[in-house]
């Protein structure tokens, strides 16, 4: 199994593209650690894991508070010994254009998508150093490398993701940690429930797969970049978004 016996935090991870990473870890031998804001969510992906043989604990983390983050950490520490993954995938989304978009909306996004990154490594990454090894992945977008009409905070964030990727490799990379970032194209989550059919017809037709993503399509770029076969990847952005070129 390309993931025994390490302990993965995945944030976000109660459903969508987290919880389908976390079973995937879980199949290969993880010991997952659930961390998300909604506590029953979490919980009955622990349940599913255990159901199927793996190793889950569910801790509930709001990741844009680094009081939380810091707790998470000493708890799973505490409880497990150590971390040796973190995947930073928590996220959500505020779209309106620029002119109709609120400073609160503007602020939740970043406080979760980008702050909340930066809250979860600084809480973690010092357990990796002091073991000498860590797997850090980020979640960047599509659009944080192309832009996207109607989503100012969002595209922030990602593209804040990619810059804070390339400056972590550097610094934790003599400390035997790798940092990369996925960036996912459309993915058939709860997060894009509310989009138009018609604009899902023409994303389909802009990529050259001329579908939609699936939560295991990022899960398994999430799982190479987590595991020892990415030795030598650091620093890099992991398009996944079925050839999408904007």
């Amino acid at each position: 199994m390309r993931l025994a016996n390490k302990i993965a935090v995945i944030t976000g991870a109660g459903r969508g593209i987290g919880k389908t990473t976390a079973l995937l870890f879980a199949r290969e031998g993880a010991h997952v650690v659930i961390a998300d804001i909604n506590e029953d969510q979490a919980q009955s992906a622990v349940d599913e894991i255990s159901a199927m043989g793996g190793k889950a604990l569910a801790v509930k983390v709001n990741v844009a508070s680094f009081a939380d983050c810091e707790q998470l950490a000493k708890t799973i520490t505490g409880k497990l010994g150590t971390i040796h993954i973190l995947i930073n995938n928590a996220g959500i989304t505020r779209d309106a254009t620029l002119a109709k978009m609120t400073e609160e909306q503007f602020d939740q996004v970043i406080s979760v998508n980008l702050k909340g990154v930066f809250n979860m490594t600084k809480a973690v990454a010092p357990f990796m150093v002091e073991q000498g090894y860590g797997k850090i992945v980020n979640t960047s977008s599509v659009v944080g490398l192309y832009g996207n009409f109607g989503q100012t905070n969002y595209v922030a964030t990602k593209s804040g993701v990619i810059g804070m990727t390339k400056v972590w490799a550097r610094e934790f990379g003599r400390k035997g940690i790798t940092v990369n970032a996925v960036a996912p194209g459309f993915i058939a989550t709860e997060m894009i429930a509310t989009v138009p059919e018609k604009v899902l017809t023409g994303i389909k037709e802009r990529t050259p797969l001329q579908r939609l993503g699936e939560p295991i399509d990022i899960a398994y770029a999430y799982l190479f970049l987590a595991s020892d076969e990415s030795a030598f990847v650091s620093g890099t952005v992991l398009s996944v978004d079925g050839g999408m070129v904007w």
